[in-house]
Formats: structure tokens, C-alpha cells, sequence
């Protein structure tokens, strides 16, 4: 029997299990799912669980069994991972060796505090991230103490996982003192590497307006050298200092450390992968998807489901003894709450930025881009549903919501100097 060994069991690894197992025959392929965790969590849910969001109360509220959402025939096995052997094609963990004919990588990222000199020491006291599922909680409860003061949510350095968590957290942080009543007695500050709040420019001037209406200070082009929480404040490699009473850190990223131990990663634990192909770059035998490649689109779970899609195509093509002709544009699209009930949405590939218009269809939407509406709040908190229900299972009927390649239908496509950008 061949068999098929996936690491990870996020959205990438999940999705991917799911999709191989129903179009391969059980009595040929063996597919092994390896991650160390028992439980699955629904990611954008770690930044709502912060401010008790509707629906996001505790840790249960965004979170199920992975051994609950892969398809019969799926084996699944929680343990460490020691090694990725690549030259015998064998994983090696803390419960025994698996062997490969095709490996799937989707182990992901994860953050690296101590690489900012002082951070560590801050956390649990004044110092906060919202990356893991018992950081949010803490979170959480920082927030619910907080009265006064200048709440500070600061970038140490890109990339990061879900690029809009950052001017997110901080609109949803404006309507959580509003609610509270005390929005008056807090300052709320996005402090960033990035020229603006956030990659793409389109976007950044529409997250900057609304940041000026909220009262939002933004911060750009700023590069954390250090964390002092006894003193309250942050210092950039160049001395620049921001004060603070409560600072929510978003770290340096990482690939994960077995990726680069065992000579897979470009030096930060991240798989050189074809963009398109989305094969290891290095491997005739590997495919990557996920946070844990290093193709330059956004870490995000929506990345991980179209990516997830393609490899598929590719692997399932490359076992009938075709080639990966299928072909990744760097797709990723994202609803941003805004507070106040209301939401934006943005969609975007590698070549073509967030643009206006309407979502999925031309004039008729339902969902408006680039532009605060209900309709989009209300999408979003529809998601998590279709995430455990439609996404993970493989069930999406596909056209015309959720398709792996980014369309122009309804963007305003006239705001580009060259429309072939869709192509790829």
C-alpha cells in the first residue's frame, strides 16, 4: 500500500486529508495525519475571544477534535515530530517512524517572543499576545481589568500570521471600550514596521481613514529593538520610544523548528516552495502549504484552504502520472470586523492588491469590498459555521463564493494601470 503522510492538521493539513481521502482509493493509499495537539482551533477566533465577541466566550467556543473533522479512512496520530527524514522518506516521532511516498507539509508557524529583548519578561504582567489559544484567554482578562491608559498593539516584525489581525484588533479594541464606556479614558495605538497599516496601499488608505474617524493612532515605519515593562514602553532599534499600560505584541514568526533541523527550512523554518505548485522547491516528493511555506502571499487560513485545493489537483495529477500543471495565484481573501456591527472585506492575489467593488457577484454582492458594511459583519460571523461545516469537509459547492483563483468580477478593476494582472 502507498501511502500519503500530511504534518499538521490546521486548515491546510485538515482540508488536504479530507480531499485526498475521497478521491483515492482507500485500498491503495494509506493517509496519516501527525500533529501534536488533539484539538483543532478556528484561528480568527483567538482575536475575538479577547473582547468576548458575539459567540466567542471560551476556548470551547472555537474549538473541536481533530480526530472529529477528518473523513473515515484517515488516520490520525498526536504526537512530536523528532524528524523529516528525507532521504529514507520517513517521519520520525515520539510514537514511531512513518514512512512516505508523498509528504504533505502544513505544520504552520508559530512565535518567537524571545527574540525581542525584554518581551518574555513582560508577558502575564503588562505584555500580551493573542496567538495562542491560552494567550487569548489572558488576554481577555487584561482587557477586562484594563480602565485607563494607552493601550498599544505593536508589530516587532513582518511576515505575521493574518496580516489584518493587527488593524483589526485595534477597531475591534475601539468599540470594546465604547460598549464599555470608557472609551474616552483609553488611547489606542497600531505601532508597525509597515509604511501603513497594512502591505497593500489601496487598502491601507481605506484602514487609515477609518482608524483617523475612530480616534486610532497609527504609527508606521516602526522597528522594535526592545520591551521595558517595568517602564511601560517600547524602543525602536533607533531609540524611538512609545509609551504604554498595556501592550499587546505580535512577535517575530517562525517556521517550526523540526522543518529546519531537519534541513527542510530557508533558515527560519520555512519550506522554499514554488509559488504556483506549490511543491518543495528542493523535493520531488514534498508539497508545502500553509503558514509554513515561504511564498509571498499573506499567512492565513484562507491561503491554507485554496492552497490546500491545488496541491491537491497537482498531487492527485503527479500519482496518475501527469504533471503539477495546477497553478496557485496567491488567492487570499479576509473579513475585517470593524466594531459598530459591521465589517469590510478584502480579496487579493500575488500580482493584484485589495480594490473596491462587489463580492462574489458584480452589482449584486451580497458583500461589499473594501467598504464597512453589515451585510459583511454578518458574513463573518456566518464563517466559523461554513468553516467546520462546509470548509474542512470538503462540502463547498465552489462557484461562485470560494474558488481557489482570485476573480475581477465585480473589483474595480479600472483603478489598475495593467487588468492582465489576473493572470498568472
Amino acid at each position: 500500500m502507498k501511502k500519503i503522510v500530511i504534518l499538521g492538521a490546521g486548515t491546510g493539513g485538515t482540508i488536504s486529508a479530507n480531499s485526498l481521502r475521497k478521491k483515492l482509493d482507500k485500498r491503495e493509499w494509506q493517509i496519516t495525519v501527525i500533529d501534536k495537539n488533539q484539538m483543532h482551533y478556528y484561528q480568527p477566533g483567538f482575536l475575538f475571544l479577547p473582547f468576548r465577541f458575539p459567540g466567542y466566550k471560551e476556548l470551547p467556543d472555537v474549538s473541536r477534535p481533530i480526530k472529529s473533522l477528518l473523513c473515515k479512512g484517515v488516520d490520525f496520530v498526536s504526537t512530536e515530530i523528532i524528524e523529516i527524514d528525507v532521504k529514507k522518506k520517513r517521519v520520525e516521532t515520539k510514537s514511531g517512524n512513518f514512512d512516505y511516498d508523498w509528504l504533505v507539509s502544513s505544520l504552520g508557524c508559530r512565535i518567537i517572543p524571545d527574540d525581542i529583548e525584554g518581551m518574555k519578561d513582560g508577558y502575564e504582567k503588562n505584555v500580551f499576545d493573542f496567538y495562542t489559544p491560552d494567550s487569548a484567554i489572558k488576554l481577555q482578562r487584561a482587557l477586562e481589568r484594563f480602565e485607563k491608559g494607552n493601550v498599544v498593539l505593536n508589530v516587532a516584525e513582518m511576515p505575521i500570521k493574518c496580516p489584518v489581525a493587527p488593524i483589526e484588533f485595534v477597531f475591534l479594541a475601539d468599540y470594546y471600550f465604547y460598549k464599555r464606556g470608557i472609551r474616552n479614558k483609553v488611547e489606542i495605538e497600531l505601532v508597525t514596521p509597515l509604511p501603513g497599516a497594512f502591505t497593500k496601499p489601496i487598502a491601507t488608505s481605506v484602514f487609515s481613514e477609518i482608524a483617523k474617524q475612530k480616534g486610532i493612532k497609527i504609527t508606521p515605519n516602526y522597528n522594535l529593538g526592545e520591551v521595558h515593562h517595568e517602564k511601560k514602553i517600547i524602543k525602536s532599534y533607533d531609540g524611538k520610544e512609545i509609551d504604554y499600560d498595556l501592550l499587546v505584541a505580535i512577535p517575530p514568526f517562525e517556521g517550526a523548528a523540526v522543518i529546519e533541523d531537519s534541513g527542510l527550512g530557508n533558515g527560519a523554518g520555512y519550506i522554499p516552495t514554488d509559488k504556483h505548485t506549490l511543491k518543495a522547491l528542493k523535493h520531488e516528493d514534498i508539497y508545502s502549504i500553509g503558514d509554513g511555506t515561504d511564498v509571498p502571499t499573506s499567512k492565513a487560513g484562507s491561503v491554507a484552504h485554496f492552497e490546500s485545493e491545488v496541491m491537491a489537483e497537482n498531487l492527485l495529477s503527479e500519482i496518475n502520472g501527469g504533471a503539477p500543471t495546477a497553478k496557485f495565484d496567491g488567492h487570499s481573501n479576509c473579513f475585517i470586523e470593524s466594531g459598530f456591527n459591521k465589517a469590510l472585506l478584502i480579496d487579493f492575489n500575488y500580482k493584484v492588491e485589495p480594490l473596491p467593488g462587489k463580492f462574489p457577484l458584480p452589482v449584486i454582492g451580497p458583500f461589499s469590498l473594501l467598504k464597512e458594511t453589515r451585510i459583511n459583519h454578518q458574513g463573518k460571523l456566518a464563517f466559523r459555521w461554513a468553516y467546520w461545516n462546509q470548509i474542512l469537509p470538503c462540502k463547498l459547492p465552489g462557484e461562485p463564493i470560494l474558488t481557489n483563483e482570485c476573480s475581477p468580477r465585480g473589483k474595480k478593476v479600472s483603478m489598475l494601470t495593467d487588468s492582465s494582472l489576473f493572470e498568472i
